[in-house]
């Protein structure tokens, strides 16, 4: 069973697509180089090749601050993930909590990163920990709906014929349950890791000491002497989030064989 990406057809569509839009990168680039002088070109969007350069260039110090970030938000995406799974398997179990709990859950989102990020590095004076608690909180929220609704899609008959042979409540999750909210929870789990990483680095404009926001507020002050470092921070934040997206849909297809997407249809197999 092999992965869509790797079947002729889509290789041909992702190379196409790339190679689109470094021609519409480089050519934007230059139009810009024939309107504006280079510095005020270079700040509004430089060549792309020079972007690269800097990621090379600046690859120890890029590797070291997106180690502090990634680190910080992959420890509060296990925390939100887990205290959003908890919830979850609560609120499936009584309906009267779900029914309690579900105002709040709601209403806590309603605080943008943005507006919460310095309250919360305010109150904690401390970066590490500020960018857990936000990387949690934006994780949390997603996981709670998508795995209550993967719960709630169990068959009905399923679970009937667990409760007519005795089996245990355990037994019925472990069995029935989980298995349905498997879907749900790695939908939430994809959706929250991308913002995971994008909450760390709202943190560390706030003025934490390390991290890609630090190099980007850094590179921002020296202006256009240090534009190729602000994007080359740019693309690495985003390749943090796509690699953490592939991660998932990996482990999604590995631990969940039986969606429908994940099943070999005929002419397939490569």
């Amino acid at each position: 069973m092999s992965l869509r990406f790797f079947k002729p057809g889509y290789r041909s569509w992702v190379v196409i697509w790339i190679m689109a839009i470094l021609v519409l990168w480089e050519g934007i680039a230059w139009i810009l180089q024939l309107f504006l002088s280079p510095q005020q070109a270079a700040s509004r969007l430089p060549y792309l090749h020079e972007v690269l350069a800097a990621l090379f260039r600046y690859s120890g110090t890029l590797a070291e601050q997106g180690a502090v970030t990634f680190g910080n938000a992959a420890i509060g995406f296990a925390g939100g993930t887990l205290l959003g799974l908890g919830l979850a398997l609560l609120m499936s179990a009584a309906v009267w909590l779900e029914r309690t709990l579900s105002p709040y859950v709601v209403s806590s989102q309603m605080v943008p990163v943005i507006g919460l990020a310095p309250i919360v590095y305010g109150i904690i004076h401390n970066a590490e920990w500020a960018r857990m608690v936000m990387a949690a909180y934006v994780t949390f929220f997603p996981i709670i709906i998508h795995t209550l609704k993967g719960l709630k899609s169990a068959a009905p008959e399923h679970l009937e014929l667990m409760r007519s042979c005795g089996a245990s409540v355990t037994a019925r999750y472990i069995k029935c349950l989980l298995p349905s909210a498997l879907p749900g929870l790695f939908s939430g789990l994809k959706i929250a890791a991308p913002l995971a990483v994008t909450s760390s680095i709202v943190v560390e404009l706030m003025g934490a000491p390390d991290g890609l926001g630090v190099l980007m507020v850094s590179s921002l002050y020296y202006g256009h002497a240090q534009v190729g470092m602000f994007w080359a921070t740019i693309m690495l934040s985003i390749g943090i989030g796509l690699i953490s997206y592939l991660a998932i849909s990996l482990a999604e297809r590995w631990l969940t064989p039986w969606q429908p997407e994940f099943r070999v249809k005929g002419g397939d197999a490569i």
